[in-house]
């Protein structure tokens, strides 16, 4: 998932020329939105940046997350399906789509819907998927994490939003909160939702 879209845009936006707002300066408001917890402004943006380059649209991943945290849900999980056509491997789109459909139907619904995936060879993304398609437990995703600050990383993030989707939000706040932690910063982007993900939650308490 975590695939650039700078290059993309740089042959995109000559394109869309023509029209007075530029795509790139749109995406990368839209991202610092997002990582300051201005869900709406980052949403927005995003979709902006959908509508002005919709060759890009599918690589959007970053809408997708955004659009799972406003609450649209089915915009979420397609997002998430147009997403997989142009990165059939990645377990993190297979899980974030599987999150949309529990949010608007049910965990039962997500799993019989769970998208395919190819070979994602990140540790331990194996583990995540056979977690969402109820295989293995969210511990055993966390034993699979290992030792590497990374991997705990997305097992503890996953591990918790998993447990969050099936109905546990202390268990799944826990592992959030873990994967949250400053020592975990090398998750890049996805650190950033995991530290909004408890920002929005403490919000509401």
């Amino acid at each position: 998932m975590l695939r650039s879209l700078l290059v993309i845009l740089i042959f995109v936006v000559p394109m869309v020329s023509q029209n007075s707002e530029n795509p790139q300066a749109i995406l990368d408001q839209a991202m610092s939105d997002f990582e300051a917890g201005r869900i709406d402004e980052a949403v927005a943006g995003l979709d902006t940046v959908a509508r002005l380059a919709p060759r890009i649209a599918p690589q959007l991943w970053q809408r997708g997350i955004a659009l799972y945290y406003a609450g649209r849900y089915e915009d979420c999980r397609t997002q998430f399906e147009s997403h997989r056509t142009v990165n059939p491997n990645d377990v993190e789109n297979a899980a974030w789509h599987f999150l949309c459909v529990a949010r608007s139907e049910s965990p039962e619904d997500a799993r019989s819907a769970l998208l395919p995936v190819g070979p994602d060879r990140r540790t331990p993304m194996r583990e995540i998927y056979q977690m969402f398609r109820g295989d293995l437990s969210p511990d055993d995703v966390l034993s699979a994490g290992g030792d590497a600050p990374q991997s705990q990383f997305y097992a503890y993030l996953y591990a918790g939003l998993y447990l969050e989707a099936l109905g546990d939000a202390q268990g799944g706040l826990s592992h959030i909160r873990t994967a949250a932690e400053d020592r975990y910063m090398g998750g890049g982007y996805m650190h950033a939702v995991a530290r909004i993900h408890v920002d929005l939650l403490e919000r509401r308490e």
